[in-house]
Formats: structure tokens, sequence, C-alpha cells
């Protein structure tokens, strides 16, 4: 009999570290789904920033060394990102392409000029720091003008902006609620032993011998469902690399890596922090309340 006891706790024990490790895992998994999210949508909007071409165009009396200081001082400028020179010929082979017609055999001659096309770094192509290096390029004599979408400029910043408020905004409301259903979780977990840790606190165990073997237990549940967490992400990123290839080019293996650091760290302490108050409430309760709590 009494081994058909034993056999029935230790099942009701293994089911409540189960369910609680579940719990953990699928709350983490989401937090980690949204962290993917954030971090390609990163890597996105400095795409699009960087891809915002910066038509720099040269006199048509510009030799070729002066060209290539202008070229050099250019690519020496902290904000470019990446420099392509365009001939006059080449900027009219993609006109008449665009086009669908030789427009020079209509004109009689080419009336386009050579110029740079300059992309920025993604953090200098914004509505203020655009129209600095506009009038910095401008000082070089060889410089007729400088052209780009100031229009484009504004929307792509303006959009970026909204959907980064968002996600952040989304992003705290998601964790308050990820603390509240692990720490939830928790509890109840605690709540079934209850009548334990009143016991061992009425036969002289101190506070910390008692709330140490639950911490380390919580803890153990935080770093288990944290793991799974992050297996279950790769398999998840996999999957999308192998249904959209492209994803794979806004991947950086470093923020990934502190990606599934931070959710080790938050497994960890989201666990460590409700075990502790949670054994806590048991320690200071008294005897009389165990039955209505």
């Amino acid at each position: 009999m009494a081994r058909q006891e034993d056999k029935i706790i230790g099942r009701r024990l293994r089911s409540s570290y189960i369910s609680t490790v579940v719990s953990i895992t699928l709350v983490l998994f989401v937090l980690g789904l949204l962290g993917l999210i954030i971090l390609h949508a990163q890597k996105l909007s400095e795409h699009l920033r960087e891809s915002i071409a910066v038509s720099v165009f040269i006199d048509d009396g510009a030799s070729q060394n002066d060209i290539k200081r202008l070229n050099d001082a250019l690519d020496a400028m902290p904000s470019v990102n990446e420099t392509t020179f365009v001939s006059r010929e080449e900027a009219a082979e993609m006109l008449m392409a665009d086009l669908g017609e030789d427009f020079i055999s209509f004109l009689g001659y080419n009336p386009l000029s050579a110029s740079i096309q300059v992309s920025l770094k993604a953090a200098y192509a914004n509505p203020d720091s655009m129209p600095v290096f506009e009038g910095q390029v401008r000082q070089h004599n060889i410089v007729t003008d400088v052209d780009y979408q100031r229009s484009l400029v504004h929307l792509v910043n303006e959009n970026l902006r909204r959907i980064g408020v968002g996600l952040l905004v989304f992003s705290v409301l998601l964790l308050i609620i990820a603390f509240a259903l692990i720490n939830n979780t928790i509890r109840l977990s605690v709540f079934s032993k209850r009548f334990l840790i009143k016991s061992m606190q009425l036969v002289g165990a101190t506070q910390s011998f008692i709330r140490r073997p639950f911490v380390i237990k919580g803890v153990m549940q935080g770093i288990i469902g944290a793991i799974i967490t992050i297996v279950l992400l790769v398999v998840t990123l996999y999957a999308g690399w192998q249904q959209i290839p492209e994803l794979a080019l806004f991947l950086d293996m470093q923020m990934l890596g502190v990606l599934f650091a931070g959710i080790l760290l938050l497994g960890i302490v989201i666990s460590w922090i409700s075990t502790f108050f949670a054994v806590r409430k048991y320690l200071k309760l008294k005897t009389d309340f165990l039955y209505l709590y």
C-alpha cells in the first residue's frame, strides 16, 4: 500500500515538474519569437535605409584623377557605406533601358553627366544627417549637384519609427504577461507543497534551508525551459530559411547569440524571483491560514 502511494506521489511530482517546465518553455518561446521578429525588423530597417541612393553628379570637364580623388574622399567619410561610379555612357544605357528607346539618336548627343552613387550607413540615412552630408559633398569643386529623394527618406524613417515604437510597447506588455504567467505557474507548484514547507519550519528548519531546494529546483526548471526554447527557435529559424531563403540575409549571428543568452537569463531570473517570493509567502503564513491560500 505504501509503495502504491509512493508511486502516485512520484507521478504527481513528475507531472507537476513537467507541466511547470512546459509552461515556462511556451512563454519563453513566444518571447523568443518576438525577439526574432525584432532582430529581423532591425536588419530590414537598416537595409531599407542603406538602399536609399544619393547621386553625386560630376562636372563634365573633370579629369579622371579628380574623379578618383572625389571617390576616395567619399569612401573615407564615416557616413558612407558604399560608392559606385557611373560614367556618362553607363548612365545613358540605363536610361535607354528604362525608356525603351534610343534618346541619344533623337537628341544627337548625350545630355547625362557622370555620377557617383552613394549608399549611406543606416545611422546616417535620416532627414537630419543627409543634408549635412550633402553640404560636405558640395564643397568639392567638381560636384555640380547632389540629388536624393527627400520625401522617401522622410517617409521611410517615419514609418520605421512608428513600427519601432509599436514593437517596443508590445514587447514590454508581452514581457509583463510572461512574468505573470511564469510566476503563477511556479506559485501553483509551490502551493502544492505548502504543508511540507510549514512542517519543515515547525521542526526547526531555517528559512534559507527550506527555501534553497525550492529555488534550485525553480532555477533548473527555468534553465531547462530556456534550453528547450532555444532549440525550438533554432528549428523555427531553419524552417523559415527553407521557406524564405532571403531571411538568412538579415541574420546577425552575434545578435542571435545575445537573444539566446537573454532567453536563458530571463528563464533563470524569472524562475528564481517567482520561487523565492512564493516560498517566502508560505514561510510567513500562519498555520491556521494554510487551508485558505
